[in-house]
């Protein structure tokens, strides 16, 4: 072709190629955001909740006023929100996409997760968010933070997956780190992926200014729905529980090298972790969960698991070594 007659026709053609590339992908990439926005945005509402006496001031708003965020998980009015959002509240407001102001009433909590669920009674079905998988979530998505910032009403800002499983001093919550823009009043919103499915809620950030600083955390979506099924179906969540017993710490020798391990000193109720007669006192607990066996590291698994959750224990019994796969309960009632 006479277009390359010579080696510099080649390269600008090869340029120009790139060039245009890179526009039809960065034009994807937006296009992609909109479609993302506009499936989740309905689901994500506004949330005003203030103290039961309504002192109001010369603004027409109620006397602390907290402002947050909700996901709407079910078409007939469950929302999920902060704890923080409606803590010590109970007069809360719930505006939706389309602007509508409903009286919402609380269902229940877990203090632990900082989760709440809400219930509306809405005048027709709503738009329940759709959820995916978190546990395949991974360092570099592309995310989304959806939610009511500053009051300012429904904002989006977009960023990545930073890190995942920070406990940010709770062993339980295993959050998702990400670099999306969180302020006050995205508590409780919509963290989304680039197909517009929820993978997490907002929940904290990390700031000396009480404002985004490049870290936010969100409550990874599995662990969400976990806890807002609890709360719907008990009205709390049920604690794990895996038997009553005492334990001590411990030095020996193992092989000929000095081992540190709890002790079972007694059993006082035959729960999962006894249950089948082979555990007795005297055994010695080597790992839980393949980490350390500390009473911080047998306590944190049991505050991170929910029952039907598996924990793994490694245990001394008569100079032999065997494994365990032990599945929680519920803490029974007394």
């Amino acid at each position: 072709m006479r277009f390359f007659n010579n080696k510099l026709s080649r390269i600008n053609f090869l340029i120009l190629l790139g060039i245009l590339t890179y526009l039809y992908t960065n034009m994807s990439n937006d296009n992609g955001y909109v479609e993302a926005i506009s499936k989740a945005s309905p689901s994500v509402i506004n949330i005003r909740s203030a103290k039961n006496i309504e002192t109001r001031l010369f603004d027409g708003a109620l006397e602390n006023d907290v402002i947050g965020s909700g996901i709407i998980i079910s078409n007939d009015g469950y929302i999920i929100t902060n704890m923080h959002v409606i803590e010590g509240k109970r007069l809360i407001n719930v505006e939706l996409d389309d602007g509508q102001v409903y009286k919402a009433s609380l269902i229940g909590f877990d203090e632990r997760s900082d989760l709440a669920v809400i219930k509306i009674v809405p005048s027709d079905p709503l738009t329940p968010i759709e959820v995916s998988n978190s546990s395949s979530v991974q360092i570099g998505d592309q995310v989304i933070a959806i939610g009511n910032a500053f009051g300012l009403g429904k904002t989006f800002t977009s960023g990545i997956i930073s890190a995942t499983g920070r406990d940010y001093g709770n062993p339980y919550l295993e959050l998702i780190q990400t670099d999306a823009a969180i302020n006050p009043g995205n508590s409780g919103g919509a963290l989304i992926n680039h197909k517009g499915n929820l993978i997490g809620m907002n929940t904290k950030i990390f700031s000396k200014t009480g404002s985004y600083a490049g870290i936010g955390f969100a409550l990874p979506a599995n662990k969400m729905i976990e806890v807002a099924s609890e709360i719907i179906q008990f009205g709390s969540v049920k604690r794990s529980w895996i038997g009553d017993f005492r334990v001590k710490a411990k030095r020996f020798l193992l092989n000929n090298e000095l081992a540190y391990g709890l002790e079972i000193l007694e059993l006082r109720n035959y729960g999962p972790l006894f249950n089948s007669e082979k555990i007795k006192p005297g055994d010695i607990i080597l790992s839980i969960n393949n980490e350390s066996p500390t009473w911080e590291n047998l306590t944190g698994a049991l505050k991170n698991s929910f029952p039907g959750d598996e924990i793994n224990f490694q245990i001394l019994q008569d100079s032999e070594v065997n494994n365990y796969i032990v599945f929680t309960e519920a803490i029974p009632v007394k």
